[in-house]
Order: C-alpha cells, then structure tokens, then sequence
C-alpha cells in the first residue's frame, strides 16, 4: 500500500503521536527529536507540562509527515524507557481540533528537507527564471509631496524545481514585500532589499512544491506525480513571458500575495 505525501503542514491525527510519562531534564524536545527522527522525518517536537490532576511531569507531541513512520514509531517506542529510567507510554492521536478547510503550505526549508530525505540531496534543484522589483507597479508609492513617506520593496520572483530522475518539472511565482522606511538611509534600503528577495525565492520555492507529490511505496521505494489540480496561469508562460510578468495583461500580483505557511504553533524543533 503507498502512501501519498504532499508538502503541506502535515494535519491528519494518523501523523500525530502523544508521548506520556516524560521526566523533567535537560534538553527534552532534543531527546525526543533524537528518539523518534529515526523512524522517519519529523515536522515537529513539542513539550507540555502535565495538567495539575495528571500530577508532575510532561507529555511530548511528536508529528510525522508520514503516517506510515508514526506508527511504526508508536510500536516500537510504546512501553520503552528510551531516553528516561521510567517506559513511556506512546499512541497515535484520535483527536484533532477542528477542521482546517485549507492545509497550510510548507515553508521553503521544510519543503527542502522533506525532498531532501525522500528525493536525496542530488536528487532535486532549483533554478530562478527571474527576480523582479515590482515596488509601485500598484501604485501605491507614487509622490504624493511627503519627503518623509514609508516605502514598501516588493520583489516578484518566479523558480522552477526540477527532479531529474522522475522527468517532473514545477513553477512557483511568488511575491515577497519589506519596509524599506524612508528610504533615505542606503543600509536599510539594502537590508529591506535582501528580505523580500528572500521572501520571494522562498515563497516561490514553496508554490513549485505545492504541485509535486510524493509517493512512498511499501518496499521504501519513492515515486513522483504531478499534481495538475495546483496549476496556476502562469505554468503555462514561456520564460521570456515570465521574465517580463510585470507586462503581461490582466495579471495581477494579489494572487502571488500568500498568506505566510505556517502559524507559530507548529513551528518545528531545531
């Protein structure tokens, strides 16, 4: 039986473990990131303190991408001390809080890492078509007599990944904005500058990973499909259409504008 991965914030409770029983000391998320990252990549590690009736110490929540991982994980870990003289109890979790209608997207380094494992580190890559200073195509910082007024840097960027091995090819465009303040200090327009740059590569690699999926055979073996559903107008541009994007008709950036990937909960353990 496969299992298909996509590179979105991984939400289903299959891919979930609580770990109860944890002793206090040093570095917990660490010893559980140790223990568990052996059974397959992790998106997350994170420690609790025991509500008051439950009495002293923690429980962990671990989340796989993988649910195949995770219970394999659950078995082997369940009833073992691990890192700790007491065993700890480990199960996959059956309750979810309510329904998310969209699935965040991965942010960059965590698509990066998830091709990284299951692609290898030679088997992907990514090239940028182009990197573009769109600040003011909407019109929002034109003169308006105030010396003084805060400008906005956008950079509009679009990257394609390639997976050699699989012949799968994916287009991201992304658009990415800083503060640049007044402007009139060379330093911090040159910081504000390498931040959107940065946003934009790193939104327009997410978007190019959105189209890709993973699918994970039972013998471990790693086959790729392209997820056409994601389309978006511009994968069918020729490189010269997108190198002059700003020009195109009817095109607007709102759509590049994502909202960022992840929320702060579910921030991984470094």
């Amino acid at each position: 039986m496969a299992e298909v991965l996509e590179f979105r914030v991984p939400a289903g409770s299959a891919q979930t473990l609580l770990v109860w029983g944890l002793e206090p000391q040093p570095a917990l998320e660490r010893s559980l990131f140790s223990a568990f990252s052996r059974f397959g990549p992790l998106y997350s590690v994170r420690t609790h303190s025991n509500a008051a009736v439950a009495g002293p110490g923690y429980y962990g929540v671990v989340k796989f991408y993988s649910a195949g991982d995770a219970s394999r994980a659950q078995r082997a870990c369940n009833g073992q001390r691990l890192f700790q003289k007491s065993p700890l109890k480990v199960c996959v979790c059956t309750k979810q809080r309510g329904f998310q209608q969209q699935v965040p997207a991965l942010s960059s380094n965590k698509c990066q890492e998830l091709a990284n494992h299951y692609l290898g580190f030679n088997g992907w890559s990514s090239r940028i078509i182009t990197l573009q200073n769109v600040s003011g195509f909407d019109g929002e910082n034109e003169e308006v007599g105030k010396a003084s007024q805060k400008r906005s840097l956008k950079f509009l960027c679009a990257l394609e990944v390639t997976l050699p091995n699989h012949g799968v090819r994916s287009r991201g465009v992304a658009l990415g904005e800083a503060d640049a303040g007044d402007g009139e200090d060379p330093l911090e327009f040159l910081m504000a500058t390498r931040r959107a740059q940065k946003l934009a590569v790193g939104k327009a690699l997410s978007g190019a990973f959105q189209k890709i999926l993973l699918v994970v055979l039972e013998n471990g073996k790693v086959a790729v499909e392209y997820n056409s559903s994601q389309e978006e107008p511009t994968d069918s541009l020729t490189e010269e259409e997108l190198k002059g994007l700003v020009q195109v008709n009817e095109l607007s950036l709102e759509q590049f504008d994502l909202e960022e990937e992840e929320v702060l909960s579910d921030l991984s353990f470094d």
